[in-house]
């Protein structure tokens, strides 16, 4: 394990796997680098993974901000790649995370390689078809593990992936922690700003997740200029988990934009 300091003198703690050019991951609301699982574990076949824990979340510090915000996270995310000794990367966030990449790839572009977003969004859009669905949300505070595994996994893949599930809702995080990364996330709010990513873009986006609707991905595609979606059938929001076919397509793209 190893540790960046970031601008306030906030330890975040970071890890590093594998060979090949740099992929950060970025993790989702309240979700530790140890909830990648086995995604990580395959892209570390082709990429040098470099994952890292937010602040507040599992090993890192929660720093003195009285306000989490995605582009404040942004800048630890920029903190972990100088301390990684990697000049750019691909980066591959998830959820919240892919919010704070949109951030990453506005304020750093020469940082970011390819920008690979699953399951977010630009923001809160007025449309009612591209909010969440208020059970979701509803079991998304609650911290319910049996409510949430329906809305991110498939039920087959729980039944046989119980550690990685089990480690994925299970992020060491306080109450003080998990309610300033639930306001950072639903406060996001980078439309204006998505078409200044010159990165080639990913979307991966499930059909049927309803903490970040379809419409989202739809929205990102028009905004982000260039950027490639896939949707994924009968993907919930954890598509980047129970998909694994996900991370061929990961690795497709990239090749394809490098050659």
């Amino acid at each position: 394990m190893n540790f960046a300091e970031a601008a306030d003198g906030t330890e975040l703690a970071w890890a590093s796997k594998g060979e090949g050019e740099p992929m950060l991951l970025i993790a989702g609301q309240a979700t530790s680098m140890d909830g990648w699982g086995p995604t990580a574990e395959l892209l570390s076949r082709s990429y040098r993974v470099i994952s890292f824990d937010h602040r507040g979340i599992g090993r890192s510090g929660k720093g003195d901000a009285e306000r989490y915000t995605t582009r404040l996270l942004a800048e630890d995310a920029a903190v972990v790649l100088k301390a990684a000794g990697a000049d750019s990367a691909h980066v591959y966030g998830h959820s919240m995370g892919g919010r704070i990449g949109q951030w990453l790839a506005i304020d750093h572009p020469q940082k970011v390689r390819t920008l690979i977003l699953a399951a977010t969004s630009g923001g809160i859009w007025p449309d009612a078809g591209a909010q969440p669905k208020k059970a979701a949300l509803e079991a998304l505070v609650s911290g319910d593990m049996s409510r949430l595994e329906e809305l991110f996994f498939d039920a087959e893949w729980v039944r046989a992936h119980p550690e990685a599930t089990h480690t994925f809702f299970n992020s060491r995080a306080s109450a003080w922690a998990k309610a300033r990364h639930f306001r950072a996330s639903r406060e996001h709010d980078a439309w204006s700003s998505l078409n200044a990513i010159q990165a080639p873009t990913l979307i991966l986006h499930g059909t049927r997740d309803a903490l970040t609707p379809l419409p989202n991905a739809l929205l990102l595609r028009e905004h982000i200029r260039g950027s490639v979606l896939v949707r994924v059938r009968g993907a919930g929001h954890g598509l980047h988990l129970d998909h694994p076919e996900t991370v061929d397509w990961i690795r497709q793209f990239i090749a394809r934009k490098a050659s």
